[in-house]
């Protein structure tokens, strides 16, 4: 029987020339959270000193289930460069709403005391969006993969609520689409302002869902699977937006880029994607670099 090769946290790539933001990322709230490779934990701390050292001393964490908020947004007062991102994710807001059929992907989720009724978890959201450390809602959105049709009413809802909170608020809006991509370019077409600023994060789209998205001012936020060699539409979409409607993230712990795949992600491993976002534009590590931070700061501010 073969033995499953280890999986290293990844080595601290050369600094990159200019300085990024890592515009969505997960970070671990308490030490049971933070991954293990080869029987070693990254500390928070580490994981943030190493992303500075490497250009990315700026990070926004996704806060997307109740008992991460309070942490989350205590997290960010106490670590300089973190801003927060708050929201009820779409699989969870179907569990809010008492749906937990197995899932598409085979799962079936379990229902929590956090759970509370959908409009209350909303609430709770609306609540925090005030917060200094709060620079946008997300992530929110709707995923087909791991929610079963019962559960996708209770998304659509708490969709839209995000993206009239996002609105009332000033804030950007951080979707998570997941195999539903004309469903969820319906309904922020139907209910997003004109002037919302829009990002989807970890876009999975193709070339012509680029275009849709360039044609309204959205942006679209590249991860580690742009640097796959299978996902060649990633690259299309890439090249079919005007660059200043691109962003970067990790996404982390997931989706690590190449040449790390298959390894825990953390913020500092994402100057191989900017690297290979410079290289896919044809243009200077630095140019890209400053385009993509450009690009943050007009979504998000500076901080």
């Amino acid at each position: 029987m073969s033995r499953r090769k280890p999986r290293p946290w990844p080595d601290v790539p050369a600094p990159l020339a200019a300085p990024v933001v890592d515009n969505h990322t997960h970070l671990p709230t308490h030490a049971g959270e933070i991954p293990r490779a080869d029987g070693v934990a990254l500390s928070l701390e580490e994981q943030l000193d190493r992303a500075r050292a490497v250009g990315v001393p700026w990070v926004i964490s996704s806060a997307c289930e109740l008992p991460d908020f309070d942490p989350m947004l205590t997290l960010a007062c106490s670590h300089s460069g973190v801003r927060v991102a708050l929201a009820i994710h779409p699989n969870e807001a179907a569990l809010h709403a008492g749906c937990a059929q197995p899932s598409p992907d085979g799962l079936t989720p379990t229902v929590r005391e956090h759970h509370v009724p959908l409009t209350q978890a909303l609430a709770a959201v609306e609540a925090r969006l005030g917060d200094p450390m709060v620079v946008a809602v997300g992530e929110s959105g709707l995923d087909y993969f791991r929610t079963a049709d019962p559960g996708r009413e209770a998304q659509k809802e708490s969709f839209r609520a995000h993206i009239e909170m996002a609105r009332t608020a000033d804030l950007p809006l951080q979707i998570h689409d997941r195999d539903a991509h004309e469903d969820t370019l319906e309904i922020l077409g139907n209910s997003a302002g004109a002037d919302q600023r829009i990002v989807f994060h970890c876009f999975s789209g193709d070339a012509n869902m680029a275009t849709r998205l360039a044609r309204r001012g959205w942006f679209a936020s590249f991860a580690g699977p742009i640097t796959y060699p299978a996902n060649e539409d990633l690259r299309r979409a890439l090249a079919a937006l005007p660059r200043e409607l691109v962003l970067v993230e990790t996404d982390a712990p997931y989706l690590t880029p190449a040449p790390w795949r298959g390894c825990p992600n953390a913020s500092y491993v994402m100057a191989h994607t900017v690297r290979f976002i410079a290289d896919q534009w044809g243009v200077s590590e630095e140019a890209a670099c400053e385009q993509l931070r450009a690009n943050t700061r007009a979504v998000y501010g500076s901080w």
